[in-house]
């Protein structure tokens, strides 16, 4: 193009772009930042002698191990959220969870693992526990929740259900020790955070 006509079209296109009804394009702006609501998390803490006795402190370290696990499981899994404490206690028979957030461990060794620890957190989350269990069904012998009922028949099958009693529901309650398996132990902790949603 000759420098003649290189001028011509610099002013015709500066004429175009100054004159009305000609917009450009605004710089794309960086979206504003979204707040992420962090999720929930289980945390729990030990309450300790502050001079443990042998059977005390090898009581601890099995309850240490236990509750670690439990508690990650449930950190992994779900948003679900508590604050626990627990104790070890000689009085209580096998152990057990409360709705304020207490779990208590007796001296029966063989109820400090993982699955003891899963089940007894699902009673301080209102299993067995709170107004809400009692409200879908929980001591009336079928879980009437819906979230929970669908991920149980997603589970095992469309005639599946969750059965209920005594505070306890089955199956992946975890109730028992042959109850107990990596499989089992997930299910128990996405059925509990489902049971949240109906409303536990």
């Amino acid at each position: 193009m000759n420098p003649r006509k290189a001028a011509l079209a610099t002013a015709l296109a500066a004429a175009l772009l100054a004159g009305p009804g000609i917009a450009q394009a605004a710089p794309s702006a960086t979206p504003p930042p979204h707040e992420q609501v962090a999720a929930a998390t289980i945390t729990w803490t030990l309450e300790r002698a502050s001079n443990p006795t042998a059977d005390q402190q090898s009581a601890y370290t099995q309850i240490t191990s236990a509750m670690n696990a439990a508690v990650a499981r449930y950190n992994n899994l779900s948003d679900l959220g508590k604050s626990i404490t627990v104790r070890y206690d000689t009085s209580v028979p096998t152990a057990d969870g409360n709705l304020n957030g207490t779990i208590r461990f007796g001296s029966n060794r063989s109820y400090m693992t993982e699955r003891t620890a899963l089940h007894e957190i699902a009673h301080t989350i209102g299993v067995g526990t709170s107004a809400g269990w009692s409200s879908h069904g929980g001591n009336s012998g079928t879980w009437t929740g819906a979230q929970a009922t669908a991920l149980v028949r997603q589970f095992d099958g469309s005639s599946a259900k969750l059965s209920t009693g005594g505070g306890h529901f089955w199956p992946y309650g975890l109730n028992y020790d042959n109850e107990f398996s990596g499989t089992a132990a997930d299910r128990h902790v996405r059925i509990v955070e489902a049971m949240v949603r109906d409303g536990l």
